[in-house]
């Protein structure tokens, strides 16, 4: 008597039915089937189209298996982009925020330069204005040294022919015999001579 194992082996063989298919029939049931697949010859065409179906439908299952496992890499590929975009969104959106902030510091760092501008501006025209002052004030201050220089000479000259004057009418009285006029002549005299 033959074991299930070796009956199982024969239905493969002779009729291509797999072994999954009769793993859950008993020993009697693969006697059976085998003496009903050798008696009957529509039954022999019924499990040859069977086998068929089984083949096709296990092609099927293997594409379908592929394309799942496609699929499922795909979504894991998918699902990995997605985080990486929104990582790199969460990123963007950061930047975006650190750059308005920066954005506004430098605005507010704007107007303060443009503040002090003005204000340099305002002084500069203060310290302009200064210098015209400064300037025509040094033109006067020039204009009067040079007027004073020539008062002075013209001073000078005036002074010197007072003495010249006070010398020549001083030698002149020192001329006369009285002692204590000449004395005080020439204190006088003295004294304009400095």
């Amino acid at each position: 008597m033959a074991s299930k194992n070796q009956l199982q082996t024969v239905l493969k063989e002779n009729y291509g039915i797999n072994k999954n298919v009769t793993q859950s029939l008993s020993l009697e049931d693969c006697e059976k089937l085998l003496v009903l697949l050798s008696n009957y010859p529509s039954a022999e065409k019924l499990v040859e189209s069977f086998v068929e179906k089984n083949n096709e439908l296990s092609q099927n299952n293997r594409f379908y298996g592929q394309r799942r496992s496609q699929a499922e890499k795909r979504l894991e590929q998918l699902q990995a982009e997605h985080q990486q975009t929104q990582k790199s969104i969460a990123e963007l959106e950061q930047a975006n925020k650190e750059l308005q902030n920066r954005k506004g510091t430098l605005s507010v760092e704007q107007q303060q330069l443009e503040s002090q501008i003005d204000q340099l501006s305002t002084k500069n025209q203060s310290l302009s204005s200064k210098i015209q002052t400064l300037t025509t004030k040094n033109d006067e201050l020039i204009e009067a040294n040079d007027q004073l220089k020539r008062d002075n000479r013209e001073l000078k000259n005036i002074v010197d022919q007072i003495r010249l004057r006070l010398a020549r009418d001083t030698k002149m009285l020192l001329q006369y015999e009285d002692s204590e006029l000449r004395k005080a002549m020439i204190r006088l005299f003295r004294w304009t001579l400095g």
